[in-house]
């Protein structure tokens, strides 16, 4: 491993090929009361014809790297029926999609063979992985970055084998 370990914002700017996303979490902190899941509990959502009122910085991002020419792809695994958190992801997915991701969906029943790392992951370039650690109520703890050889092949099994199974975004049901 280099001296020098790549932030986040380094692995994406610099990624060549593709940066992909495995995430197996049914919910993630969120402030029931406060913020876009509590407006989306309340009823509000996203107007397809009013990209500018989307989530910011990050779409602006992604649509920059797949312009770069970036295969960006994003894995959830899900429990099923969803959870209300999951529900909501799905909801606004339609935005990431539209900023060039793609987003597929695996029911986690069809996950049980599949040898998953213990923690969600970017994986840049077949080279990089990016850990994001949570916490059991799901706040984010942090984060690691490696290029270890064994991490990044588990990454590698692992994401394609869940993309493989997934369905696209489009064609996703919520159960």
């Amino acid at each position: 491993m280099p001296s020098s370990v790549p932030t986040f914002d380094e692995l994406i700017a610099n990624c060549e090929r593709s940066a992909v996303h495995l995430e197996m979490r049914d919910s993630y902190a969120v402030d029931y009361e406060e913020g876009p899941f509590a407006d989306w509990r309340n009823g509000f959502r996203h107007d397809p014809d009013d990209r500018e009122s989307w989530w910011r910085p990050w779409l602006d991002l992604i649509q920059e790297t797949v312009e770069r020419g970036i295969v960006v792809r994003r894995a959830r695994i899900v429990s099923e029926p969803v959870s209300e958190y999951t529900h909501f992801l799905h909801d606004g997915t339609f935005t990431n999609v539209a900023a060039g991701e793609q987003v597929r969906w695996l029911p986690r029943r069809r996950a049980s063979d599949i040898a998953l790392p213990g923690n969600d992951f970017w994986l840049f370039d077949d080279q990089w992985v990016h850990w994001n650690h949570f916490a059991g109520d799901g706040s984010w703890t942090g984060e690691e970055i490696t290029n270890a050889p064994a991490a990044v092949k588990l990454c590698t099994e692992a994401f394609e084998a869940v993309w493989s199974r997934a369905t696209p975004h489009r064609q996703y049901e919520i159960h």
